[in-house]
């Protein structure tokens, strides 16, 4: 039998745990955009890279990107942040 390193897409694989400052900007960014006022992201999601976050997912109304990014800003760390959040649909009641 034999092994090969693992690849992918002929790439070295990230492995988190040689990186736990990405999983710890992640978690804190994550944390502050719960319990922040004025936002609901319960649909939305973070990864980190360096000083660097981005943020994708579904928000409920445009002021909560601006939002999000506001949250996600005053965490220490973060230096920039990425945007990919969609606003839903209004939904009529």
């Amino acid at each position: 039998m034999v092994f090969k390193p693992p690849k992918f897409h002929e790439q070295e694989p990230e492995i988190e745990s040689e990186n736990p400052n990405h999983e710890r900007l992640e978690s804190a960014v994550a944390n502050a955009l719960a319990t922040a006022y004025g936002i609901d992201a319960s649909d939305v999601s973070v990864t980190a890279k360096g000083g660097q976050v981005s943020l994708s997912g579904n928000v409920l109304w445009p002021a909560e990107v601006d939002r999000a990014v506001e949250i996600a800003m005053a965490v220490p760390g973060v230096e920039k942040v990425h945007v990919d959040l969609n606003v839903a649909e209004s939904i009529t009641r």
